[in-house]
């Protein structure tokens, strides 16, 4: 009886056991300018004000924005566009960017702006006007027309590197937040030349 009494109290023990913090984390997008770089520590004012500090992975990777032309977009490119309804309820573009060919196709919503989506798809067609820009995203559940006003970024990323992380630059940040409260970036995009990264 006390064996079994025991094995009672180990068995409710182990359901006690925290679960690992790897899958206690949540994962967060973080917008903003960077103020400060200290070793492995980023300070960013977020665009809604905020101070954060940001641990860099030792992994993390950086990419740097640099702009592309609406022309030179092609049948075929893999591209995401951030988009919101007009008044016709028309999607139009917020900015159209180059994406990997890892990034799972598809639409969700995004936070941008309240009411934004983000498409992911291949470029089915584009129609190139004097006052009408359009692109047909094709995914595999469906396709999307999204209106792209002139003016809109058109974004590509190359390879950066941390020293590509200066004070003044703008960020889009993938970040993980551990329970204890520690946010770690584990994939930076950020501005150069006063192009600013997908958002």
């Amino acid at each position: 009886m006390r064996s079994l009494a025991l094995a009672l109290v180990l068995v409710a023990a182990a359901t006690l056991v925290p679960v690992d913090a790897a899958f206690a984390q949540s994962t967060a997008r973080l917008r903003g300018t960077i103020t400060a770089v200290d070793g492995s520590v980023m300070a960013v004012k977020t665009r809604d004000g905020r101070d954060v500090k940001l641990a860099l992975a030792d992994n993390v990777t950086v990419a740097v924005a640099k702009a592309a032309r609406f022309e030179d977009i092609k049948e075929g490119d893999y591209v995401g566009s951030a988009t919101r309804k007009n008044a016709n309820g028309d999607a139009v573009a917020l900015e159209v960017h180059y994406i990997a060919p890892t990034v799972a196709p598809g639409q969700v919503a995004w936070d941008l702006e309240p009411g934004t989506q983000m498409t992911n798809a291949n470029v089915a067609s584009k129609v190139v006007g004097t006052s009408d820009r359009q692109l047909v995203l094709k995914y595999p559940d469906g396709e999307q027309k999204i209106v792209v006003p002139a003016g809109v970024p058109i974004v590509r990323t190359v390879a950066g590197t941390r020293a590509d992380l200066v004070p003044g630059e703008y960020v889009f940040v993938a970040a993980q937040t551990a329970p204890d409260g520690t946010i770690t970036a584990q994939r930076i995009q950020v501005s150069k030349d006063g192009v600013r990264p997908p958002q």
